[in-house]
């Protein structure tokens, strides 16, 4: 043992760099250690109901429209997440929800979410109508499908067809999911015409007034292309197009009914602090690197190498100054 000891005395240059590369070696096989912790995981629920064809929003001063505004929030709330989050993604229409793919990690699957986003379209609509409170039910049922707590962006402009009254209207008071809801109101507060599109999703015209009530009531299959392609009825005027405009006081009333919350969905700085400020709503067991444990042991070891110059110049400086 003293033999081994009086070795490395006298090669410890040679046995600290040693150290540093088997440490360097190491981190390149990525080593991970499975760690138990809380995550964020949001369910992105995207509104794809006519109404969101309106184009009242602006992306870098060009206009677009609701839905399009709405890919782009979603886009910017997984590129804002901090890897370890985790998104899926789904669709609302008529009176249900549509889960287009279970949570996934957002650094991992980065293009595979961005991509699902992009082809969001209204064509995906199974019926032309929508009701937010038998929405806000499916959605309730999706949580249970999920088996896992999320915290779920509803991405809607809250504009029902046809309008909420005591008839077409759920009770929602005893949805169990509230505290995980946050409406996303997406529009303008001004009336703006409904962009129409046939099933080749060529703009045709805005959506007229008889019209809208028409599919309101019916409940058209738009993807259907027999029923409303190539020439589907719009607005023969202006006077008679169908004008919508997000339901503030509506999305802040169904927040109320479930307890659960309200924003604006504007593509500023805060509106993504908020996002990632609420409290995480799983726990996963993830992988946790500790790579940074083994570069950071390497430096170490090869500042160490420097050590006994430093202390030497350090005694040297004092015999100096005396």
């Amino acid at each position: 043992m003293k033999r081994l000891v009086l070795v490395l005395k006298e090669n410890y240059e040679t046995a600290l760099l040693l150290g540093a590369m088997v440490f360097l070696l190491l981190a390149l096989f990525k080593p991970e250690i499975q760690l138990k912790q809380e995550v964020h995981n949001y369910l992105l629920l995207a509104d794809i109901s006519q109404s969101m064809n309106a184009e009242d929003r602006q992306i870098a001063d060009k206009p677009v429209t609701r839905l399009a505004y709405t890919q782009h929030l979603m886009k910017q709330v997984v590129k804002t997440s901090p890897c370890g989050t985790y998104v899926s993604v789904g669709v609302f229409a008529a009176e249900n929800v549509a889960l287009l793919f279970m949570p996934l990690e957002v650094c991992a699957n980065f293009d595979i979410i961005t991509d699902s986003i992009d082809h969001l379209e209204w064509r995906m609509a199974w019926s032309g109508n929508s009701r937010m409170t038998f929405g806000v039910k499916a959605a309730e049922a999706t949580f249970d499908y999920l088996n896992i707590p999320a915290q779920m962006l509803f991405f809607t402009d809250g504009d029902e067809a046809p309008k909420a009254n005591g008839i077409n209207k759920l009770d929602i008071s005893d949805v169990r999911i509230g505290k995980n809801v946050i409406f996303v109101g997406i529009g303008g507060s001004e009336p703006s015409p409904i962009k129409r599109f046939n099933a080749n999703n060529k703009f045709v015209g805005y959506w007229g007034t008889d019209a809208a009530a028409e599919s309101a009531g019916g409940g058209v299959n738009y993807n259907d292309a027999s029923k409303d392609d190539p020439d589907p009825p719009v607005a023969y005027a202006e006077f008679d197009r169908y004008l919508s405009s997000q339901d503030v006081e509506h999305l802040k009333e169904l927040a109320a009914d479930i307890k659960g919350q309200y924003i604006e969905g504007v593509d500023q700085p805060a509106f993504y602090e908020f996002v990632q400020s609420q409290t995480p709503a799983a726990k996963f067991v993830t992988s946790y690197s500790v790579k940074w444990l083994f570069l950071t042991l390497a430096a170490l070891l090869v500042i160490a190498t420097y050590t006994p110059d430093l202390l030497a110049y350090r005694l040297h400086y004092r015999k100096a100054v005396r």
